[in-house]
């Protein structure tokens, strides 16, 4: 993997704008190719790239380095959609690092169809609700103990069609509709974001919406959206702009913890006038479900 003109002056640009991370220690789970920029702008501290595919992790780790100069670049295998390897990787990552400062939830999955894991979880809520649930609260008290602490989801602008509905978390009655239950999960990540803001006040917690990025996941989870829309995506490197600014920047946490974000502003989570509003009980509810949910698979 090249950079373009435009990923170095961009970097150069941003790097003005950011502070020194050099002791800073950040964890980043993954999906397709836009996390390769969010590594790539951190080119200081340590990082910990958390992967489903070895072989594609180790080229992106060589490529980091060979660009960045950054050896502290460490890769970790972990499949999100197996439930109780979640926990085990979570609890072996605070046995074995004293620090993390920043949290990445980046890993996403649609599935073209329902499918179940080994656990009996369907696959895209076992990768994108509960495998970032568990991921989050298992590593809060890593993270309560480290300078400046951050927690980032990346969502997508579809969840804003979304009403949160915990009746169906595993999407076991209706049609499944792999995009409608994507955007379902993405409402369900921005609950997740502004509850444990809540709880967690020592963390700043944010999610953003990276834009529509031309990404393998968008190619091939949306074909014709991609092929129609291809000229107006953004690249890897915009859409890893805000996740950057929120990991880094001092300007983030004057802001309130739980916030939604898109190009480095806040933004609502509901369009104007729109019915996809929940109560406080189902949010509460929510959270409940996926800590009961969690605990089951939880080691002993």
């Amino acid at each position: 993997m090249h950079l373009s003109p435009l990923v170095r002056k961009t970097k150069a640009k941003a790097a003005k704008s950011l502070p020194s991370i050099s002791s800073r220690d950040f964890l980043q789970n993954n999906a397709a190719n836009i996390w390769f920029y969010y590594l790539f702008f951190i080119t200081g501290g340590t990082i910990h790239m958390v992967c489903r595919n070895k072989d594609k992790a180790e080229e992106a780790r060589a490529d980091i380095v060979k660009e960045t100069g950054n050896k502290e670049v460490y890769v970790h295998i972990l499949d999100l959609s197996e439930t109780r390897k979640v926990w085990e990787f979570a609890e072996a990552f605070k046995r074995k690092y004293k620090t993390l400062n920043v949290l990445i939830n980046n890993a996403g999955a649609i599935m073209s169809q329902r499918d179940v894991n080994a656990e009996g979880l369907e696959k895209s809520f076992a990768v994108n609700v509960l495998g970032v649930y568990i991921l989050t609260k298992s590593l809060i008290p890593l993270l309560e103990k480290s300078p400046d602490p951050r927690v980032i989801s990346v969502t997508s602008g579809g969840m804003l069609v979304q009403k949160l509905r915990i009746g169906n978390l595993q999407s076991e009655r209706g049609r499944f509709d792999s995009t409608m239950v994507y955007a379902q999960h993405k409402r369900q990540q921005v609950v997740m974001t502004e509850q444990m803001a809540k709880t967690h006040t020592a963390v700043h917690f944010s999610v953003m919406h990276p834009g529509w990025v031309d990404t393998p996941a968008v190619a091939n989870a949306m074909p014709d959206f991609h092929r129609s829309m291809k000229e107006s995506l953004r690249t890897p490197e915009q859409g890893a702009d805000t996740v950057v600014w929120l990991a880094l920047s001092e300007a983030a946490t004057t802001n309130p913890s739980g916030r939604f974000y898109q190009d480095r502003k806040l933004a609502p989570t509901h369009l104007p006038l729109a019915w996809t509003h929940s109560s406080p009980l189902e949010e509460q509810k929510l959270m409940s479900l996926l800590d009961d949910l969690a605990k089951t698979f939880q080691p002993h």
